[in-house]
């Protein structure tokens, strides 16, 4: 009866916790789909630039959660021990680094903008366009390092709402200040590009600020520099070594995701087309699993801090569980739909025809998304961040790029081969994450001695 109410008060922590993470993802989502449906309205040049520069601005949010995902997994684990002052001593230093690194990182995007751009191929007519978004808005990415690191130490705290909260701000002023600012509406002066730029900077600075409020009067009202003497070095060591190989992870998905793009354009203008549509559709396929896997990292680290190993194993079996059932859900209603969503899109019947088929087949790449999706977050979450690193790297770059370009191009199977390499990586990949979790060798990971 004691473990029964224990996993019940688990489980609506859970769902607290799940809601605003949700809804925040969502709105985050919106936020890069509005800025592009205005520009459009501006200029396609505009938007290709800026397309061009948003891939190096979010590979750069990357470098910061290096230190956020281990402000996540160190936080929950202390908490789970009620060890308040390693909480904020983890805090402290990870705001500490992420003002350096978010400092050099603006500096870099602001003075080698030109150079950078050149270096992706940005053509020389869209350079107006890019460079002068990239410096405003790269010249002010530090304000998005410090936001994340504020907002993974409240997330951890089961405090997602007020994340959630300043994201729907954050909508609400890009939304006003790009309509204002672009188009020089409510006497403001037509600016068009710099206009979304300064919209989005100055955003994001409202959004640290808000976010800084937030912490000293819900979460930690100061940071007593007792604790920080001597400085905790060993917190440091903590959040890189959990940082690193995470973020690894990350920055070798995103650099595989690079090359496969590279080889379906190879393939041809409607493989291309077809591939964006899909990924766009399919996105919101595994929003909910993004939001539980998150929301159940939290909620295992605090089990896992607290010494309730069978606890947290459960709760990562519900959460798995539980990700799958909806994903395929989702994913089959998708490909019911297929045909009118993508005529939604386009009136081209081959990319119509290609991208319904590939959403049937996408149907078995959820349930494998769905695990390593949850299984990512759940092993950091205990400590054991190598492993997921190690098993990312070598099934990503084995299956999903090299049968990518066997089944695609070597053996002429164009998209749809390419989906199937997809499709093998991401199930293998779950396969050994199931075992690794079952395994239960992650017990022994935890920071908390």
């Amino acid at each position: 009866m004691v473990e029964s109410r224990k996993q019940g008060t688990i489980r609506q922590n859970l769902r607290k916790l799940v809601v605003p993470i949700f809804i925040e993802t969502l709105l985050i989502m919106m936020l890069g789909a509005v800025d592009t449906i205005m520009l459009s309205q501006y200029s396609d040049d505009a938007v290709a630039a800026v397309g061009v520069v948003n891939q190096l601005v979010m590979f750069s949010f990357l470098i910061f959660e290096v230190i956020n995902l281990g402000t996540s997994v160190l936080c929950s684990q202390y908490l789970g021990a009620k060890l308040h002052n390693k909480v904020v001593q983890v805090v402290g230093v990870s705001l500490l680094l992420n003002v350096i690194i978010g400092l050099s990182v603006s500096a870099i995007l602001y003075f080698g903008a030109p150079f950078l751009l050149h270096l992706m191929g940005l053509r020389d007519s869209l350079m107006i366009y890019g460079v002068s978004y990239m410096e405003i808005v790269g010249a002010f990415a530090f304000f998005q390092a410090i936001s994340l690191t504020i907002s993974a130490s409240l997330k951890s705290a089961d405090k997602a709402i007020y994340p959630m909260l300043v994201v729907v701000v954050v909508n609400v002023l890009n939304i006003i200040g790009n309509y204002s600012l672009i188009f020089g509406k409510f006497g403001m002066p037509t600016l068009g590009v710099d206009g979304a730029a300064i919209s989005t900077a100055f955003a994001r600075g409202v959004s640290m600020v808000i976010l800084f409020i937030i912490l000293f009067k819900k979460h930690i009202p100061r940071f007593p520099l007792a604790i920080f003497r001597p400085f905790p070095w060993v917190e440091m060591k903590n959040l890189l070594k959990i940082g690193l190989p995470s973020a690894g992870e990350n920055m070798s998905y995103s650099f595989s995701q690079v090359v496969l793009t590279y080889f379906i354009n190879m393939i041809g203008d409607e493989a291309l087309a077809t591939r964006t549509y899909v990924v766009n559709v399919v996105m919101f396929v595994y929003l909910f699993t993004i939001a539980m896997a998150q929301g159940g990292a939290i909620c295992i680290g605090h089990l896992v801090g607290d010494k309730r190993i069978r606890g947290a194993y459960l709760l990562g079996k519900y959460v798995m569980r539980l990700s799958v059932i909806v994903s395929v859900t989702l994913s089959c209603i998708w490909a019911l739909m297929g045909k009118t969503m993508f005529g939604w899109l386009t009136e081209n019947p081959e990319i119509i025809r290609l991208g319904v088929f590939i959403l049937y087949v996408d149907i078995i790449l959820e349930i494998g998304r769905a695990i390593n999706i949850y299984a990512t977050n759940a092993l950091r979450a205990t400590g054991d961040v190598n492993f997921p690193f190690y098993v990312g790297v070598v099934v990503q770059w084995g299956i999903a790029v090299g049968c990518g370009y066997l089944f695609g191009l070597h053996w002429g199977w164009g998209l749809v081969g390419m989906w199937f390499a997809f499709l093998l990586d991401e199930n293998i990949r779950g396969i050994i994450f199931v075992r690794r979790w079952n395994s239960l060798k992650w017990a022994k990971k935890s920071f908390v001695k």
